[in-house]
């Protein structure tokens, strides 16, 4: 039966659709369905003609969407009818120019397929730590420029051999233009040598490469700490069993409490320490290889140095065939933490790592590929069966997040901790891996690094910048320095409340309740308990928590037990006595009358309405922490302490209106029941469950308020307080009960690592309604 006339059709398509073998798999499409034509990259993705009967043609463009290669993703694809040729082939065409709107696929994981030749005897690959293909290995981290060839990668240095040169020419192999392909022969190769430098003696060894795997391990197994180079940067490298090591290791990063790492060879091994769902089973081992926190299992057998005081670990699976090889069969579990030094950018050249790690590790196992962009690790814990982002970075990045309309080309630059930057173009957010906490020149050296590159390969040229309303942050200054574009200075929880809106793509008001540590406010106070209405474009701040002082402004950050003192003087207690209040024994009688001072007079005790440091004064008050080591330290450990009491009642609270009219939540009540089930002894995990079922309530009552007067039933969550699984959870689970519609994060983190989103879009929201008018637009005027 006749099928009809030749028909010819150009199909355009965006996405992740170079290096991922895309164009192979395209020409198998085209040779299954008896397709003529041809296949080419552009840079803004991948054309490709296709002729054939219209059967076959339908056939043809419904395989595209169904059969997609594992790393591939389609953000748009057109489709128009041209001429036909009488083409008798289908052809794969070399990349063509243009301008560069391509995206590019993150680093990931290595594939079924390449872990089978990994440990096959027989295969030329076999134990090879770079072995990868189309559809595994890395991506971003290596990639110079654009479009995404060979030439355009750190792979420039190693020539194909001509075993690995037919496969990368073979339309029909699964390493057809797979940019990092090698082998042996020809590719990458590892080395070992000592915290000076030296290489380690192997002897006459047959086969140096795996010589020097089996002395890593041993060196391992002996409780050495190795610097370990991965995909995105260095990691360091201990036995997580090993006291001494884990110890030591914490001594030389100077990392007195924050938890570590840790990597399992698979899943069996992941359950021997740590309980895991069937979601975090499979967010374990997806191609992004993110780190997974777990709750602990008490029989782990690991150093209790791992996760000191802290109810979860950290886990991941392998990512690269060199950590599959370390791992495999040898250890448990391993601690694989960033390589830096507290408060530096993870390091991924080899001549920096050497400098900054030489103080820590014994040795290092590197090689000769280098790392061109460096990318930490991301960070996921489930929350309501779905993942919740602490930190995204590798595995995720550069992947786009989808915007509800078309915005102008935006530069985001983020605030100060947890940095990430943001590019915009049309419908799409770009957010950066994680730079860290922007406190020093190296990481701000990272940063404009970050920027420099992402503009580069995305071809993108922002039109505006847009920054945090903080006068002092360094991401404000790098925003100052980039005179060449006007800047919109943007209020911080603002941001965290569009970056909500913009993930779920919403259009009109909400209410954004927004809870965190610091914020710059409006009115100079530092704000951080904040109930908003508005939309992508302005704000109202309806309500707030109550202020209270912070003695000694920045030093009440990390000593709990001063936000404490401050919320008793603020209740009015007059014994503020140690034995009444045992967090207060750290304070001399000096220091309590210096802090008791600034309290009484109003100096260096700055307001803040911040739900971070009412969390730190309820861990203090509770015995759980007086002096923090890491950000948040004093609130993830009072959530630990919580969860271990199932149930608990609700305390008191109040909702008072200002004469402004504005709103306060006010949590004196609550703390004041805190004082008195302290008195009575009540057990602490008891009081912890109560205040966190209290703070739920409270939230759940604001809401009320505001529905009341506003009309609006939809609630978002942003802020980093909502990192807190049992609080989001409490509080999701009320007001859904209450009739609200809730909306939380899953694309970004809740914290401020999804800012630059929320920045992003308000800025390019103002440009494209005209509300810049000058070369400096402020959230403050």
């Amino acid at each position: 039966m006749p099928e009809g006339p030749l028909q010819r059709i150009r199909i355009e398509i965006e996405g992740i659709v170079q290096g991922v073998g895309f164009r192979p798999f395209i020409f198998r499409l085209a040779a299954k369905h008896k397709i003529s034509g041809w296949v080419r990259n552009t840079p803004g993705g991948v054309i490709l003609e296709a002729e054939a009967a219209e059967r076959r043609l339908d056939e043809f463009q419904r395989n595209i969407s169904l059969d997609l290669p594992p790393l591939a993703s389609i953000t748009s694809r057109t489709t128009i009818k041209i001429k036909p040729e009488n083409s008798d082939s289908f052809e794969i065409l070399a990349s063509s120019g243009g301008t560069n709107i391509v995206q590019i696929s993150p680093d990931c994981d290595v594939c079924e397929d390449c872990l089978q030749e990994l440990f096959d005897p027989n295969d030329r690959r076999y134990l090879y730590p770079f072995i990868n293909c189309t559809n595994c290995g890395p991506r971003y981290s290596i990639i110079t420029g654009i479009p995404y060839d060979r030439q355009f990668t750190t792979m420039l240095p190693f020539s194909m051999c001509p075993d690995c040169q037919a496969e990368y020419e073979d339309p029909l192999h699964r390493r057809f233009h797979a940019q990092p392909n090698a082998c042996p022969v020809c590719g990458p190769q590892i080395s070992l040598i000592d915290h000076t430098g030296r290489p380690i003696d192997i002897g006459e060894s047959e086969d140096p490469q795996q010589a020097y795997l089996q002395r890593a391990v041993a060196l391992l197994k002996a409780g050495a700490i190795l610097a370990v180079k991965g995909i995105g940067g260095y990691h360091l490298v201990v036995d997580a069993h090993c006291d001494a090591a884990v110890k030591e290791l914490r001594r030389r990063k100077y990392r007195d409490e924050k938890p570590f790492a840790l990597m399992a060879q698979d899943i069996e091994r992941v359950r021997m320490i740590a309980c895991c769902s069937d979601i975090e089973r499979r967010l374990l081992e997806g191609p992004e290889r993110p780190i997974v926190l777990l709750p602990k299992r008490e029989d782990s057998g690991l150093s209790s140095y791992v996760a000191p005081s802290n109810g979860y670990f950290g886990v991941m699976l392998p990512s690269t065939p060199l950590q599959y090889l370390l791992v495999r069969d040898n250890f448990t579990a391993l601690v694989m933490t960033s390589g830096n030094i507290s408060d530096e950018p993870i390091a991924y050249r080899d001549s920096e790592a050497m400098e900054s790690l030489a103080g820590i590790a014994d040795f290092f196992l590197t090689h000769n590929r280098e790392i061109h962009t460096r990318s930490d690790d991301s960070v996921i814990r489930v929350f309501m069966e779905a993942p919740l982002f602490v930190r995204r970075s590798r595995g995720y990045v550069p992947r786009a997040i989808k915007l509800s309309q078309t915005l102008p080309s935006v530069l985001a630059v983020g605030g100060e901790l947890k940095t990430t930057v943001c590019l915009t173009r049309k419908e799409q957010a770009i957010l950066s891996q994680h730079i860290g906490d922007l406190k020093n020149s190296a990481i701000l050296r990272s940063l404009e690094e970050t920027v420099a590159h992402l503009e580069k390969i995305l071809g993108i040229t922002p039109e505006v910048i847009a920054h945090d309303l903080h006068p002092d942050y360094l991401s404000s200054a790098f925003a100052i320095e980039r005179s060449d574009l006007p800047r919109i200075e943007v209020q911080h929880h603002h941001a965290h409340m569009v970056s909500c809106i913009a993930e779920n793509e919403l259009v009109g008001d909400v209410i954004g309740v927004i809870l965190d540590g610091t914020g710059y406010g409006l009115d100079g106070t530092i704000w951080g308990g904040e109930f908003l209405v508005g939309d992508c474009m302005k704000f109202e701040r309806y309500g707030h928590l109550r202020t209270v002082a912070m003695p000694g402004g920045d030093a009440a950050i990390r000593e709990p037990l001063r936000m404490a003192l401050s919320y008793l003087y603020d209740l009015g207690e007059t014994d503020l006595s140690a034995s009444r209040f045992p967090c207060l024994s750290e304070l001399s009688d000096k220091d309590k009358a210096l802090l008791l001072k600034m309290l009484e007079r109003g100096v260096n005790a700055p307001l803040t309405s911040s739900c971070g440091r009412l969390f730190d004064a309820v861990a203090a008050l509770l015995g759980v922490r007086n002096k923090i080591s890491y950000e948040g330290q004093a609130a993830i450990e009072l959530e630990v302490l919580a969860e271990r009491a199932e149930t608990g009642k609700e305390y008191p609270f109040a909702i008072t209106r200002e004469n402004d009219g504005v709103v306060v939540l006010d949590m004196r009540p609550t703390l004041r029941a805190i004082l008195d089930d302290l008195s009575a002894r009540e057990l602490d995990a008891s009081i912890a469950r109560c205040f966190h079922n209290t703070m739920a309530a409270a939230i759940t009552a604001m809401c009320e308020t505001i529905r009341s007067s506003k009309a609006l039933d939809r609630v978002l969550l942003s802020g980093g307080v909502f990192q807190n699984k049992l609080l989001t959870e409490e509080t999701h689970i009320k007001l859904a009960k209450s009739g609200f519609q809730v909306y939380t994060h899953r694309l970004v983190p809740p914290n401020d690592g999804g800012l630059a989103l929320g920045q992003a879009v308000i800025a390019g929201m103002k440009l494209k309604h005209n509300c810049l008018n000058t070369t400096v637009i402020s959230e403050a005027q």
